[in-house]
């Protein structure tokens, strides 16, 4: 039998970490490099939902996330390019995380991960 050495470890997160978190995780798993920039700028689509794409560039330009909102396009671009962003529509883009990844953001949320490292 194979001797595993666990670490457990809980805590309390608020609902901007707890999306971080998976976020992150996915990314991490996925091998996407993002900048923290980006990062906050994936955290708030995915707290605000479907949004217009020239909309939430203004906002994110706005909230001084990005210096100005062709930065933020641009972030968009690359995170559509890393399957982390839908864009739909012709000229009123909408765009919106993409539900593959199943980020969780209404309700109570749980992250349940289990990862396992074996020595060779």
């Amino acid at each position: 039998m194979a001797v595993v050495n666990l670490v457990e470890k809980k805590a309390k997160l608020d609902k901007q970490a707890a999306v971080q978190f998976q976020i992150l995780t996915h990314c991490f798993l996925s091998g996407i490099v993002l900048s923290s920039s980006e990062i906050v700028c994936l955290i708030m689509l995915a707290m605000d939902g479907v949004q217009d794409l020239n909309a939430f560039c203004m906002k994110v330009h706005e909230q001084k996330v990005f210096k100005s909102p062709q930065s933020a396009r641009n972030a968009i671009a690359r995170a559509e390019k890393n399957k982390l962003v839908i864009k739909e529509g012709k000229s009123k883009k909408k765009i919106y995380i993409n539900p593959e990844i199943k980020i969780q953001t209404e309700g109570n949320i749980l992250l349940d991960y289990k990862f396992l490292s074996i020595a060779s």
